[in-house]
């Protein structure tokens, strides 16, 4: 199936797109871990949110995904992987899954952690974000896990399942060592750790590995005032796109990115 609109993240700015996407008869999928796990459901109470004085954080994400889901929004759990423009589409890979729209939105909120140093340069030559995709082309070798995905153990399960012999380590102060192929990390206590590839476990990946040629600015989506970005069909919205990070812009943005994605869809 072909949605009219991906949307990657489950926060306000996620929701409030799917929300538009719905109420003008347009398909949707919110591709996003667990919504409740976002950190705005820990605020105990939002007093500058307008019409909702006092309410606390999850009280109004539950609201938004019980609004969404009943105007008839799909949701599928998981961390999106690869945002990859088609022409007249886009795909994202979802886990071991791949989705298609017409257009997708970025909205995974602000991402506060660098790349690992040799992450991008190794990336797809023996650097992974998912263990069940890629981990059948490391059976019988040596391979590091590290990160914080919901799911991390799992990957870690079925890694070893398949064969592969897995050492656990930190995310924090991780270096990826190899030239042309990976061929072992560093730890932050500098502990050099030979290996044939690395999975890097996150909850979700930062959008300028997500999207390759993703141009960004400050460490933030560059996006113009329709929230287009460098890509085609891919928008952004939210915290991902920079300063002020507020609830309120978060949320006019979703609506904003939704209303442009889906000009001229039948």
């Amino acid at each position: 199936m072909k949605y009219d609109l991906l949307i990657v993240g489950g926060g306000p700015a996620g929701l409030t797109a799917a929300i538009h996407a719905r109420v003008r008869d347009k398909s949707a999928l919110v591709i996003t871990n667990e919504p409740t796990a976002s950190p705005l459901c820990r605020a105990p109470a939002m007093a500058n949110y307008p019409g909702l004085p006092g309410v606390t954080g999850l009280e109004l994400v539950q609201r938004l995904v019980a609004q969404a889901e009943e105007l008839g929004a799909q949701f599928k759990q998981g961390r999106a992987l690869s945002v990859m423009p088609m022409g007249s589409s886009v795909m994202v890979s979802v886990e071991n899954d791949a989705v298609e729209g017409r257009a997708v939105i970025l909205a995974p909120g602000v991402s506060r952690a660098a790349p690992l140093k040799g992450e991008t340069e190794l990336l797809g030559r023996g650097v992974s974000y998912c263990a069940t995709c890629d981990g059948m082309f490391y059976r019988g070798k040596r391979v590091v896990c590290a990160g914080d995905a919901p799911n991390f153990e799992e990957e870690v399960e079925f890694l070893r399942s398949i064969g592969c012999e897995v050492t656990v380590k930190r995310l924090a102060g991780l270096e990826i060592l190899g030239e042309d192929r990976v061929n072992g990390v560093r730890t932050a206590a500098r502990e050099a750790v030979p290996c044939d590839g690395v999975f890097l476990l996150r909850a979700s990946i930062a959008p300028a590995q997500l999207a390759p040629g993703l141009e960004m600015e400050g460490g933030y989506i560059k996006v113009d005032g329709r929230m287009a970005t460098s890509l085609p069909g891919v928008y952004a919205a939210g915290d991902c796109t920079g300063q002020p990070l507020q609830l309120a812009r978060a949320v006019g943005q979703g609506q904003t990115a939704a209303h442009f994605a889906l000009e001229g869809v039948d």
